[in-house]
């Protein structure tokens, strides 16, 4: 019987297994649905629809850079044992190389490119090692970076990609300068680049509760005003970066540090794995009585 693509289609629906697995799958059993699934369950590979509605908030922030072009990615997984496996780690190069070289604009695209412009589509590559792997996995965010020969890019991954930070240090070709402001990044966590990136409602936000933390604290009316200004100046130390104390030399500010390599940060990349997502809280004693009663 000859197999379409309209069966191929609908066994992926069922199943969750790739394109080029539903043919084979359908071609083995002479077109049969029923023997398709059955076919794909004895191989494991249908387990990777099951794992759809788990929870995978742990993973590896990456990050590659091939000349002029950087990217950093978060993919997720549901454990952290996971990131060590080697096929884990080869997910994390082919999907780097993928994003460098096909710089899709969105996540959503660049799950519906051929990976690297010519293989199985990017999406149905991820299916399959998440049943070779056994846990969900999932690309959730990346970043593309430019930079001319007349900068440096500034890469560091913390705690083995727990946290990852991607920076240009834009008129300097000191890589190793590019690469401290990124550490400190990642050490910090500044929220703003430069004061001039707060919103003003949120700079009025915070010069309101600092004049009503002042008052209760009982300090004359006349000099509250004065005092919010300080505090004010010090909470935009505290989340900008160009005003943070340099953590390898908290004598001068980043921004004095930027300025002795001769160039200039104009923004920053962030990635901390599983930040705003839910985490699986679960008691592991729990968990493993669950199995063997199973």
């Amino acid at each position: 019987m000859a197999v379409t693509a309209k069966m191929v289609k609908e066994l992926r629906e069922k199943t969750g297994a790739g394109m080029m697995d539903c043919k084979k799958a359908l071609t083995e059993t002479d077109g049969d649905m029923e023997k398709a699934v059955d076919w794909l369950r004895e191989k494991g590979i249908s387990k990777a629809a099951k794992k759809a509605d788990r929870i995978a908030a742990e993973g590896s922030a990456a990050i590659k850079v091939s000349g002029n072009t950087a990217v950093l990615f978060e993919v997720n997984c549901e454990t952290d044992f996971v990131t060590k496996n080697d096929q884990f780690k080869q997910l994390l190069e082919d999907l780097g190389q993928h994003l460098l070289s096909q710089k899709p604009a969105t996540v959503e695209e660049a799950l519906q490119q051929k990976l690297h412009g010519e293989g199985e589509v990017l999406n149905d590559y991820i299916t399959e090692r998440v049943a070779k792997i056994g846990e969900k996995i999932s690309l959730r965010r990346f970043v593309i970076k430019e930079k001319t020969d007349n900068d440096a890019f500034g890469a560091y991954l913390h705690m083995g990609g727990n946290i990852g930070v991607l920076t240009v240090l834009e008129g300097s070709t000191d890589e190793q300068a590019a690469k401290d402001v990124a550490m400190h990044v990642a050490a910090v966590n500044p929220r703003y680049l430069s004061q001039d990136q707060i919103s003003e409602e949120e700079v009025n936000s915070e010069r309101e509760m600092l004049k009503t933390q002042a008052l209760n604290e009982g300090k004359p009316e006349n000099i509250v005003e004065k005092m919010v200004e300080g505090r004010l100046n010090k909470f935009f130390q505290e989340i900008c970066l160009l005003e943070q104390d340099f953590v390898k030399d908290p004598d001068q500010k980043v921004k004095k540090f930027v300025e002795s390599t001769g160039g200039k940060i104009t923004g920053f990349d962030r990635f901390e794995v599983g930040e705003g997502m839910e985490k699986r809280e679960e008691n592991f004693a729990d968990e493993v009585m669950s199995q063997v009663k199973k």
